[in-house]
């Protein structure tokens, strides 16, 4: 009977205390309430703000849009490296580091309205299906038109990239026969490793192009597969590397130096102190290692650099590096975008900030501000939190900080110092274009030849060729009728090492360029004068 009374009041007395609660509040709002639009007193001005566009504005908005400008202002007045990245970019700038894609597997260039395939990926999927560099492509899937249109290169590569196992069709001309080929797209790999070759006995030499998710097993196999052909002798080429993946490099540095020695270490406001150390037995510890690097060298490139210049391992060769140290961490979003967000500084072994100063430039000045040179010790950032610049390594060497990482051996690497009128021509496509026209003029010829030292020894561009070279200029409003003998011979130079990759592959092109490069062949001065 208890029991039973208990069931039919506890419902009711449930009810009463709802009921007093909701009385209780609706007062309490009516002594407390404002005339503020919101009443979310957590609401930030940025909120409020976005709201009341949303709500009162006179004509429609685009919200997105508004919320995007709103973001990168905000991230512009943090730090240059610190990003937002649209819903629709995330998956691409994803891509980048992850070392593979779907698609066929071919590189192309436009040139008058024609794309041309000037790589095949070896077993790749258009290998596979029969695709072959100077294949004209016409069309994609029987309709879709990409000869003789304006059509863009990010375009193209929508057509063809695609899951795995699915199915393209192109039709192509090749030497002037109409062929039509169906590709099943697969997983294509990024190599970032563009060149590993031996250049000299015992001398090896790897281009590294940035640090992806594989890079340092990439990179191993090729240090690997020189150790098999006599390596005593390292060149580890970062110009141009903008960076990427830190563990990537860590793991890198780890094959050079001694067990338990600090790569780089990261600080922040928010983020402790964290040391990233070798651990294992390295497999080139001993050699002779060299580093070239440029102004284009930032980030995890400057990680490895500096590791290895703090700890006495390598002698650093070319220009003084970007001076990028800031950690980014990227955050997913709620709309689909993401949030690179800076959270941290790196700094070298000996503590060297990585980072050059930034305050009150615009992001388009902080790129074009390269320091490089004898401007360090005039342009060394002085802020609180790092004014010693002057620091000595185990061995007594002085190195410096304060942005960037500065060479042992500063050299300009700039064969010819261009005209504004050939500098013009360099910011254009126009020798890519012509080195396609040559190698197709010369298959036959080049065809003869089976490595790329033969082929520079005994290829050399003509009066036909520099004709060509001048005709497209022509078309794009380049006149380079008065231009320096110096000028010419360079920009011969590089349609030669252009059609060598055209010819052979990255590798060849990296074979030939390096026949006549500064810094390389400053590191073979210094191997050659050893004792």
């Amino acid at each position: 009977m208890v029991k039973e009374k208990k069931q039919v009041w506890l419902p009711i007395l449930f009810a009463l205390v709802m009921i007093m609660g909701m009385i209780i509040g609706y007062n309490l709002k009516k002594h407390t309430s404002t005339n503020s639009f919101f009443n979310n007193a957590t609401s930030s001005p940025i909120q409020e703000v976005l709201s009341l566009v949303r709500n009162k504005y006179v004509d429609p908005v685009k919200m997105d849009s508004i919320a995007e400008i709103t973001i990168n202002d905000l991230l512009s007045h943090l730090d240059p490296h610190s990003l937002y990245i649209p819903p629709i970019n995330v998956a691409d700038v994803n891509e980048e580091m992850m070392g593979n894609f779907q698609g066929v597997g071919i590189e192309f260039q436009i040139f008058n309205d024609t794309v041309y395939v000037v790589n095949v990926i070896p077993e790749g999927p258009s290998a596979k299906a029969g695709i072959l560099k100077g294949d004209k492509l016409i069309t994609v899937n029987d309709t879709i038109k990409i000869a003789g249109v304006k059509i863009t290169s990010d375009k193209i590569r929508k057509y063809f990239r695609g899951e795995a196992e699915s199915k393209v069709t192109v039709s192509l001309l090749r030497d002037n026969v109409l062929k039509k080929i169906t590709i099943t797209r697969g997983v294509i790999p990024v190599s970032t490793i563009d060149a590993a070759y031996i250049i000299e006995p015992k001398t090896g030499y790897i281009k590294i192009n940035k640090f992806g998710e594989k890079t340092y097993e990439e990179f191993m196999a090729q240090l690997e597969k020189l150790q098999k052909q006599g390596l005593a002798n390292l060149i580890v080429d970062l110009r141009g590397n903008s960076g990427g993946l830190m563990n990537e490099a860590v793991d890198i540095a780890d094959e050079f130096l001694s067990d338990n020695k600090i790569v780089v270490y990261t600080e922040g406001n928010k983020s402790p102190k964290n040391d990233y150390k070798t651990k294992r037995d390295g497999l080139f510890e001993q050699g002779n290692l060299f580093i070239l690097v440029d102004e284009t060298s930032a980030s995890a490139s400057e990680v490895l650099t500096g590791a290895l210049q703090d700890w006495d391992r390598a002698t650093i060769i070319g220009k003084r590096t970007f001076g990028k140290g800031l950690v980014q961490q990227q955050f997913p979003l709620s709309n689909g975008a993401a949030l690179r967000l800076t959270i941290a500084r790196y700094f070298t072994p000996l503590g060297r900030n990585i980072q050059k100063p930034y305050n009150h430039k615009s992001v388009q000045e902080y790129r074009r501000d390269a320091l490089n040179g004898e401007e360090i010790i005039d342009t060394l950032d002085t802020d609180t939190t790092h004014q010693k610049h002057i620091y000595k390594t185990p061995k007594g060497k002085i190195v410096y900080g304060g942005g960037g990482i500065l060479p042992d051996i500063l050299i300009n690497d700039d064969s010819v110092s261009f005209s504004s009128l050939v500098f013009k021509l360099y910011q254009t496509n126009i020798l890519n274009n012509a080195a396609i026209q040559i190698y197709l003029n010369n298959k036959t010829a080049l065809s003869k030849y089976t490595s790329a030292n033969q082929y520079y020894q005994d290829f050399k561009l003509n009066n036909n060729d520099w004709i060509l070279i001048e005709n497209l200029a022509n078309k794009k409003s380049i006149s380079l009728n008065n231009i320096k003998s110096s000028e010419r011979l360079q920009i011969l130079a590089d349609v030669q090492k252009l059609v060598a990759r055209f010819l052979f592959g990255e590798n060849a092109y990296y074979e030939v360029a390096n026949k006549t490069d500064k810094m390389v062949l400053k590191c073979l001065e210094i191997l050659n004068n050893k004792p």
